[in-house]
């Protein structure tokens, strides 16, 4: 396992490399090119330059997160074809330049859904929070409004202002998107780049949807450890892997989640570890990395990752906002770092355990 931390660029996050070079055990970020929007080529020297960046800081591009997907491709529009290949093109420059691991998603409209970022714990932090009855008793503009005021003046991942400006638009074109439809175009999807990632070795991984749940009426896939075996199964071949998503997958706290780990032996290519405590169905808040701060229990997953051998990038996830941290809501530096440490520790007692048995 190597540890990473995601990082949005110079230009976009208030975590610098200098700050994240100083975690012990942390080995590089996972990043973006944050400023291109999806479904446009991804130009090899703008990767040059934001490898060599990441590298003066002796770090390393562990892996890309997200190449977004355009919604032609999702859809299954007339014009998904221009966009597979530009999309790629993209995946042939990062080749070139090493960049072998990939994560994305394939979730219509909306990437990941919160009701509050900024909720208030008993110790003063905050964190990210859902409610589904909030999402219940709101239409979809007004809710992308109230999260972006919400956002502290920072651009949050998946929630790009020029694609979302038009929700009423991407609905509608969602439509007569069924879950079996979009199923079919992801399958589409991963044969058409599938000799190209044979060809560099890339690994793509699909990120779980996030609430593991239909949000608004629009479809979800990649819920459950059956829907994600389905998708390995329909493009069986070691390129096609998962972003093992502790909080996304465990949004359901029917998700056995060692027991999907388990299920995938060489099949998870990256993962985000972290923590969740739930209060009833359809509502949580996101907890320290922790296991006692929340639902899951972090020794069984991190042992669950080396059971099965799991070498890829690995990530702490969404962390509290703690000690006056202003930064993007959920990605600040403090208490990524202590997660950071902590799945670090973890690893590092089981493998000794291990090596002693």
């Amino acid at each position: 396992m190597h540890m990473s931390l995601r990082w949005f660029g110079s230009k976009h996050d208030t975590v610098t490399l200098q700050q994240i070079r100083q975690i012990a055990g942390v080995e590089g970020v996972i990043t973006t090119l944050y400023d291109i929007p999806a479904g446009e080529v991804w130009p090899i020297e703008r990767i040059r330059e934001l490898k060599q960046e990441v590298e003066a800081s002796d770090l390393k591009v562990l892996g890309i997160e997200s190449v977004n997907i355009h919604d032609a491709i999702k859809i299954g529009g007339p014009d998904r074809e221009q966009y597979i290949a530009n999309y790629i093109k993209t995946l042939e420059n990062l080749g070139k330049e090493g960049i072998t691991t990939v994560c994305y998603n394939f979730m219509p409209v909306f990437d990941w859904t919160r009701t509050d970022l900024a909720k208030m714990r008993s110790d003063g932090s905050t964190v990210l929070a859902y409610d589904q009855k909030v999402v219940d008793g709101i239409d979809p503009q007004t809710f992308f409004d109230q999260t972006n005021s919400n956002a502290q003046g920072f651009e949050m991942p998946g929630w790009e202002p020029e694609r979302l400006a038009k929700i009423k638009e991407l609905l509608d074109a969602y439509k007569d998107v069924s879950e079996e439809k979009l199923f079919d175009n992801l399958v589409y999807f991963l044969k058409a780049i599938q000799p190209t990632c044979e060809t560099y070795g890339i690994k793509m991984a699909i990120h779980p949807d996030d609430p593991a749940w239909p949000v608004f009426g629009l479809p979800r896939i990649i819920t459950s450890k059956e829907k994600i075996l389905k998708v390995m199964k329909a493009v069986d071949a070691p390129f096609n892997g998962l972003t093992f998503c502790a909080g996304s997958l465990g949004t359901n706290p029917k998700n056995d989640l060692p027991g999907i780990i388990r299920s995938l032996p060489g099949r998870i290519h990256f993962a985000h570890i972290r923590n969740l405590h739930h209060f009833g169905e359809g509502v949580f808040e996101e907890a320290a990395h922790l296991s006692s701060d929340g639902s899951f229990d972090l020794y069984e997953i991190v042992k669950a990752l080396y059971d099965i051998g799991f070498e890829g990038p690995a990530r702490p996830d969404h962390g509290r906002m703690i000690w006056q941290e202003v930064a993007m809501p959920g990605y600040g530096l403090y208490d990524r770092a202590l997660g950071a440490s902590y799945i670090l520790g973890l690893y590092e007692a089981i493998q000794k355990s291990d090596q002693r048995n």
